[in-house]
């Protein structure tokens, strides 16, 4: 069961009728269960909602495919059922397969790192850091850790706030995972 409120169309305040109008003519797709949760609270939505704003910086350098398998890595390695669903249904639907993707040498060391992120964060080895130091500019490196750090955030506010998966996802949970929230 849901820990925070759900809001719907019939019980939004007007700032959030505002926001959710803004949010799909800005972004399209839907008021997904998260978003909802979240308009309960316009100021955490609209903070929330800067993800997008990191992922439209993020696309020109990386692309999406590359943003969304950065994605998929930190919500899986977090166990967010919702991110990773979200994103599996991305891969998936771009006829990627989500658990052996064909990736290049830039993809896997996002991966890697979007897993090392939630893993053991004080713990990226130099080694490591070398590679990214190599592999992306100064600016992107800060604009993919505070991406990294905005999915985290919302990992987190989706888990721990047990916002329930949407239904138009179930189909792309993995093999055996029945939870929805």
């Amino acid at each position: 069961m849901t820990f925070l409120p759900i809001s719907s169309d019939d019980n939004r305040s007007d700032a959030a009728k505002a926001a959710a109008n803004r949010q799909i003519e800005t972004y399209g797709g839907r008021i997904t269960n998260m978003k909802a949760t979240l308009l309960s609270h316009v100021p955490s939505f609209d903070a929330y909602m800067e993800w997008y704003t990191l992922r439209d910086e993020l696309v020109p350098f990386i692309g999406e495919r590359a943003v969304s398998l950065f994605s998929y890595a930190i919500s899986d390695e977090n166990d967010c059922l919702v991110c990773s669903v979200f994103f599996r249904r991305i891969l998936i639907d771009n006829g990627e397969d989500p658990d052996n993707p064909q990736v290049t040498e830039a993809e896997q060391l996002l991966i890697d790192w979007g897993r090392l992120i939630v893993r053991d964060p004080a713990g990226i080895p130099d080694e490591f850091y070398a590679k990214l130091e190599a592999a992306f500019s100064p600016q992107l490196r800060v604009i993919l850790l505070a991406f990294a750090g905005q999915m985290v955030a919302t990992n987190l506010f989706n888990t721990v706030g047990r916002v329930p998966l949407d239904e138009v996802l179930y189909d792309y949970r993995k093999p055996g995972d029945e939870r929805t929230f």
